[in-house]
């Protein structure tokens, strides 16, 4: 065995510490929580998808405190509302498979210049990947912007307030925001990847393409080669035995306020182990996401989890791929930019 796949084999079972992870799941768990109660109580379950996406700005900036979170935060919460719109936007098209994954290639370039410039944490476009695959994998009309926009826009804003309350109760020296210069080929690879693993799935026929657009993402959020293959691993064996605990959870149909309350309890749970071992929290993240899908539009059971572990597969192995190839790609780069005669 070779000392990379031995590399990779620790990494896979090694468990890190991860301070103040208790305040970010609480800030986590409230922010999904009351938004998702909201639009239950508007008798809206299909505004849902856009409460949730608005919601995840409360992942935002966890390392970070006071002005330089909120100002991570605003940005992240603002694309993250634009990434909603466009997905309702590509959902009015007839014909929007093809689409989607073309405009997830241009949107994860884009996210990942503006999270290296303005040195998002957690790092990377993934969470853009996933709103926009999300809402444009349903059918909408160009008539549901205002509401998308909407609903997204305050939930947004409330983690917003929820994730920087404590500022008003104590001091704390901000830390400023660190800015990355000068271009890299990350955006070059990320939209590689979605194109890739979207038009893979859109050409077997699979449901659900911008899971594997997600998961083909995840890897190419970390540093590092090592990192990046355990978290490609990370992501298939932890969704795998997720769809256990998604199993265990889907089956019983709970009621919608059931679901909201599991949701909020399973980000939580997430935000808990997702610093510490990546794969221990797909257990979590895997069962929150199906539910929070079947919330806003129920599908059969086996199917769903059926599409969730085939992309998840895909996706993963295909950023996995361009991790083992990207070495070889830098130095081709190198060569034919050498000095010529």
């Amino acid at each position: 065995m070779g000392e990379q796949a031995r590399a990779t084999l620790r990494g896979l079972l090694h468990v890190r510490p991860a301070r103040g992870a208790h305040r970010v799941a609480l800030r986590a768990g409230i922010s999904v929580l009351l938004p998702l109660l909201a639009v239950l109580a508007l008798d809206r379950p299909a505004w849902s998808v856009y409460a949730v996406f608005g919601a995840f700005t409360s992942l935002y900036g966890r390392n970070h405190v006071h002005l330089s979170r909120a100002a991570m935060q605003a940005s992240a919460g603002a694309v993250l509302t634009g990434s909603v719109v466009l997905g309702v936007l590509v959902g009015s098209l007839a014909s929007r498979a093809w689409v989607a994954v073309a405009v997830t290639a241009a949107l994860v370039a884009l996210g990942a210049v503006l999270a290296a410039a303005q040195d998002w944490h957690p790092p990377g476009p993934l969470f853009l990947v996933f709103a926009f695959g999300a809402v444009a994998s349903a059918p909408h009309r160009v008539a549901d912007v205002p509401v998308a926009a909407a609903v997204t826009g305050l939930s947004s804003l409330f983690a917003l307030l929820v994730g920087n309350v404590g500022s008003l109760l104590r001091r704390q020296r901000s830390r400023p925001p660190r800015l990355a210069h000068g271009w890299t080929w990350e955006p070059l690879r990320y939209a590689l990847a979605v194109v890739l693993a979207g038009g893979t799935a859109t050409a077997v026929g699979i449901g659900h393409p911008y899971w594997a657009m997600v998961a083909a993402v995840a890897p190419l959020s970390v540093q590092g080669v090592t990192a990046q293959l355990v978290r490609a691993a990370h992501r298939i064996l932890g969704t795998l035995l997720g769809l256990l605990t998604s199993a265990l959870l889907l089956a019983p149909h709970l009621s919608p306020y059931a679901t909201v309350l599991v949701v909020a309890g399973l980000q939580i749970v997430t935000e808990l182990l997702v610093g510490r071992n990546y794969g221990l929290a797909l257990l979590f993240i895997t069962p929150m996401a199906l539910l929070m899908g079947q919330l806003a539009a129920a599908r059969p059971i086996g199917q769903l989890l059926f599409d969730r572990g085939v992309e998840t597969v895909i996706g993963a192995l295909i950023g996995g791929l361009i991790v083992l190839c990207e070495p070889w790609a830098r130095a081709r780069i190198s060569a034919g930019r050498g000095p010529r005669r």
